[in-house]
């Protein structure tokens, strides 16, 4: 791969992202069409206008998160209008950085083979800051295993609906597992040696490196949080993944580039140890007491919350929404002939869970063919997905939509893949 920085804490190359199209045979490159393409900014004289005007939007059968819309053009009645090169070449560079800050990022990387300068862009500060005030490029999942050792990254872009191939070979050779990924950024921990390290990194530009190590430096469950006003983010590292209790909160500062100590968590049982994130506020489900232990970012401490969970639920997973939404995803009921996949959101002014969707039967038999299967859930903005061992596909669910839809692809067909939500940014930094 090319442009990978120098061996060292903070390292930065340039991606290659490439379509997988040839592994999967099935999926869609995210550029079609037969005949050369104009990807040049002088354009092409006699090139076809394929403005809006000219469609005819064709809706065919929901899939995804929206309706596929096939765009047909029919024969043009006027000729086409040729496009000046000497207009075209005195273009802006503020209007051209503005063009192209709208560009999927996944497409900058084919568009950086048109000239020298595109192939910089990526370093050019007034198109990253273009790019920072543009609204995101919409929800994406990240899935990251091991082949031979060798860390694999592929991306499924939801609005493309395409699998994207991500080199990988820039972290180092630890025994590391994904955290989760927020703000554009994805966060790693593991061993480096017997020394538990923690890493964050950007896969877009291929930017990563080392947390300085806590004070109580063990195992253990993080969770990352990115702040893009601020341009910033926080790591907070709460109880030992083998449940010592002793061990303080602590969080990291990415402004101060420093762990701070916080309150130790009080005496509880854990029930699980997913971990959910929103309105500054971190919940874990616990058994004794039941209900959620929460803790405030903003002050340091941690408070029980009495919300009793459903009767007869099986596993639940806590996941965040928008605007101070937080839902429990689980399984009901004791035989697998009753059993059902529900979804429930916390009432925050009755500290009551309230029922709000259930999978339908369809779904739920082909995500869990066997009773005691276990599946991952995780969300992000009001999107849930699901995933299962045993499954080559996941399965979404847009709370706001109430619309349920497969994602396939060979991504996910690794036993040992860990996934998560992912917003692909070029102006996430790491530091």
């Amino acid at each position: 791969m090319e442009g990978i920085g120098q061996a060292s804490d903070s390292r930065s190359g340039e991606a290659t992202v490439s379509s997988s199209q040839e592994r999967c045979p099935k999926q869609v490159s995210p550029i079609r069409g037969g005949g050369s393409r104009n990807t040049s900014p002088m354009g092409r004289v006699g090139s076809r206008n394929t403005s809006p005007s000219r469609q005819k939007v064709i809706k065919t059968k929901p899939r995804g998160l929206d309706e596929e819309t096939a765009a047909t053009f029919g024969k043009a009645i006027h000729p086409d209008v040729q496009m000046e090169d000497n207009i075209w070449a005195m273009l802006p560079e503020d209007l051209l950085n503005e063009i192209l800050a709208r560009v999927p990022p996944f497409m900058i990387f084919r568009l950086r083979s048109v000239c020298r300068r595109w192939n910089s862009i990526l370093q050019d500060s007034s198109f990253l800051k273009f790019h920072s005030q543009v609204p995101s490029h919409g929800p994406c999942l990240l899935t990251f295993w091991k082949n031979s050792q060798t860390p694999q990254c592929s991306v499924f872009s939801l609005p493309l609906k395409t699998w994207y191939r991500i080199p990988f070979n820039f972290l180092p050779l630890w025994a590391f597992w994904l955290v989760g990924s927020s703000g554009g950024l994805v966060c790693f921990s593991g061993l480096d040696g017997l020394t538990f390290r923690t890493l964050v990194c950007n896969p877009l530009t291929q930017s990563w490196r080392t947390l300085p190590s806590m004070h109580y430096n063990q195992q253990r469950q993080l969770i990352m949080v990115v702040d893009r006003v601020d341009r910033s983010f926080k790591v907070i590292a709460t109880s030992d993944i083998y449940g010592d209790k002793s061990l303080p909160t602590e969080v990291y500062d990415s402004k101060l580039d420093r762990w701070a100590v916080h309150q130790i968590m009080p005496a509880v049982n854990l029930c699980s140890s997913k971990m959910a994130y929103c309105d500054s506020r971190l919940y874990l489900e616990t058994l004794s007491p039941l209900g959620l232990m929460m803790y405030r970012l903003d002050t340091g401490y941690w408070e029980h919350i009495p919300a009793k969970f459903p009767r007869s639920l099986l596993d639940g997973y806590l996941v965040a929404g928008t605007q101070k939404r937080l839902f429990l995803v689980g399984r009901i009921g004791l035989y697998s002939t009753l059993q059902s996949m529900r979804i429930w959101e916390l009432d925050h002014s009755k500290i009551m869970w309230v029922e709000m969707s259930r999978m339908p039967p369809k779904y739920f038999r082909a995500l869990l063919r066997l009773s005691a299967e276990r599946f991952e859930c995780f969300g992000q903005d009001n999107l849930i997905c699901f995933t299962s061992w045993n499954q080559g596909k996941g399965l979404l669910y847009d709370v706001d939509k109430k619309a349920w839809s497969w994602i396939a692809g060979c991504a996910l067909q690794s036993y040992n893949s860990q996934v998560c939500f992912y917003e692909p940014r070029f102006d996430a930094s790491i530091y």
